[in-house]
């Protein structure tokens, strides 16, 4: 559980001009984030392009992943999907004995009722040796995962240990932290509110702007744990603005904008998603220089 408190980050997976996986910059991309105070590192989340990238891919992402850690960090790994007997099977037949975790999205499109959603953690849950962390983003799945279904979760399968709160509200993060067992993490999944989750009893953050300003975000989190809210909104207005500017052309394409300016990754993406504009490429290069 002590793994999970702190910053996590949603890595990107870098591609080359060719759109081939970018090894050398994934390398630079996770050595950066250790290098720099992040606790724990999230693979193939969705901010990592999972649903574009081959199995083939998605397993030399994995084991390169694996070999640069070399446990340093604790990892997670991201399986999830909306096709519940699927995600069942990945989990049985994926290698999972280098991960401490797995982040399981809520199933998008079929838009699932509450019982659904339970029911679909529940295999999971059953079927999954790891601790699991649920991860309720309502923007991409189209249906809201409410706090009576993650508490019930909670309660009800031992090794769900953890929500990735990504809602964007505040008092639905609330609730789960007023009404979950009490070991229960409340993480947040959405940059902006980290700070204020943190403070309100939750566990931290899985960040995206974390990865391209790992030292300040992993310490204003830090310093929200800690109780220490002054210090912590100062860091957080110093970086509030690179939120706005990473996610106004859509994730993950704003945060591949600010590692390209900071010389760690390039900013490709694959299509159906493409490249920011020249002008927000410019705005976020802007904010990098005078940081």
């Amino acid at each position: 559980m002590q793994k999970f408190i702190g910053t996590g980050v949603a890595l990107v997976t870098p591609f080359k001009e060719d759109k081939s996986v970018d090894f050398e910059g994934l390398e630079r991309l996770v050595n950066f984030q250790i290098a720099s105070g992040i606790n724990y590192l999230v693979v193939l989340g969705t901010t990592g392009e999972p649903s574009t990238l081959s199995e083939a891919e998605k397993e030399a992402v994995k084991e390169k992943i694996i070999a640069i850690n070399n446990g340093r960090l604790p990892l997670v790994l991201g399986i999830g999907g909306n096709n519940t007997a699927a995600v069942v099977a990945e989990i049985q037949t994926t290698d999972l004995s280098h991960f401490d975790a797995i982040l399981s999205v809520s199933p998008y499109y079929n838009k699932p009722t509450q019982e659904g959603i339970y029911q679909h953690f529940k295999a999971v849950s059953e079927a999954c040796k790891l601790p699991i962390i649920l991860y309720n983003v309502p923007g991409r799945t189209a249906s809201n995962v409410l706090p009576e279904t993650v508490i019930r979760l909670a309660i009800d399968c031992g090794n769900i240990i953890a929500v990735k709160e990504a809602a964007g509200d505040i008092v639905q993060a609330m609730r789960i932290l007023q009404n979950a067992p009490k070991d229960f993490l409340v993480i947040s999944g959405d940059d902006m509110i980290a700070l204020p989750m943190t403070l309100a009893g939750g566990a931290g953050v899985i960040s995206v702007v974390g990865q391209g300003l790992p030292t300040v975000f992993s310490q204003m989190i830090q310093f929200g744990i800690q109780g220490k809210a002054k210090e912590a909104y100062q860091l957080h207005y110093k970086v509030v603005d690179s939120i706005d500017l990473i996610f106004e052309e859509g994730n993950p394409a704003g945060i591949k904008s600010m590692l390209k300016k900071l010389q760690i990754t390039s900013d490709e993406v694959r299509l159906p998603l493409v490249k920011v504009s020249g002008f927000l490429q410019h705005k976020i290069a802007n904010f990098v220089e005078s940081c």
